[in-house]
């Protein structure tokens, strides 16, 4: 057979809601191209319906992993370390394609998402520590402060890191209890449309991890306004977008997380790891 007039059959990718791969209830789909404008695969364009499916799924995934462990949940964090591992190769391309890196820059930012996960999976029995205290009181009273999950957290991945970046956002906000609804870069949604590949075949429940693709305005608006989503990372907003998706998250008082300037190579520290936690205090008589 002459390879030279073969025709390429490029990969239309699905979305990925409550550990399934279903298409987008819409039917749309738009071209993924690389930095030169080849195109590299076809991606599903999510819609209202598919974002308020994604919240219900998360919802429902939310119980039980916030009732985990914390050593449980750093486990299935070093898990899916493990399996990028695995898969460093493809990653590596599709990073490079996606934000034109050379291989050896691509290389280095596929290596740091997977350290990423790494170190915040280290952090899921440590952060009470942290984030808790023993408040003294004047009285016969213990009064003691934990950290608790917000609960459902929708996600605007960074545009401006396909992959390392959008590890930085989700790793943080699972690992501490919260489940989470992520709309992937609007340019560069296959590394996470191979992330969720990933996800479903590893420990990690389904519905802790739901991955959007498609407008970052269309599906940053119904998920700004649901009632039923906690918290909100804009870290893929632009200033106008975000003003006005922190209006409308306003309406059931969501926690908001704006967009900002962050060098995704850098330390994270533990800023987004303490974003999306609440503080629940328990007075105690002394004695009883």
């Amino acid at each position: 057979m002459n390879t030279v007039d073969r025709l390429s059959v490029l990969k239309t990718y699905k979305l990925y809601v409550g550990g399934k791969f279903p298409r987008s209830e819409s039917g749309r789909v738009y071209e993924v191209t690389d930095s030169k404008g080849g195109w590299l695969a076809n991606a599903p364009l999510a819609s209202r319906k598919d974002a308020r499916d994604a919240v219900v799924a998360a919802r429902k995934a939310f119980g039980g992993w916030s009732g985990a462990t914390a050593y449980n949940r750093g486990q299935i964090l070093y898990r899916i370390a493990e399996m990028l591992e695995g898969r460093r190769d493809q990653f590596t391309a599709e990073v490079a394609a996606a934000e034109g890196l050379s291989k050896a820059k691509a290389t280095a930012q596929v290596d740091a998402a997977i350290d990423r996960w790494v170190w915040y999976a280290g952090w899921s029995d440590k952060v009470a520590q942290i984030a808790g205290s023993a408040n003294p009181v004047a009285g016969p009273y213990f009064n003691l402060s934990s950290p608790e999950p917000t609960g459902v957290v929708a996600v605007l991945a960074p545009q401006d890191s396909s992959f390392l970046g959008l590890v930085s956002v989700i790793a943080p906000a699972i690992v501490t209890g919260n489940t989470v609804v992520v709309a992937a870069a609007e340019g560069a949604p296959l590394p996470a449309l191979s992330l969720a590949e990933v996800l479903a075949t590893s420990d990690l429940p389904g519905g802790v991890v739901n991955i959007l693709s498609g407008r970052t305005a269309e599906l940053g608006a119904p998920l700004a306004a649901h009632q039923d989503v906690n918290a909100l990372d804009l870290a893929g907003a632009d200033d106008e977008l975000a003003t006005e998706l922190e209006k409308a998250a306003a309406d059931n008082l969501k926690r908001v997380l704006r967009p900002g300037t962050v060098n995704w190579t850098a330390d994270p520290g533990t800023g987004r790891l303490l974003s999306f936690l609440e503080t629940k205090t328990v007075w105690h008589p002394m004695g009883v």
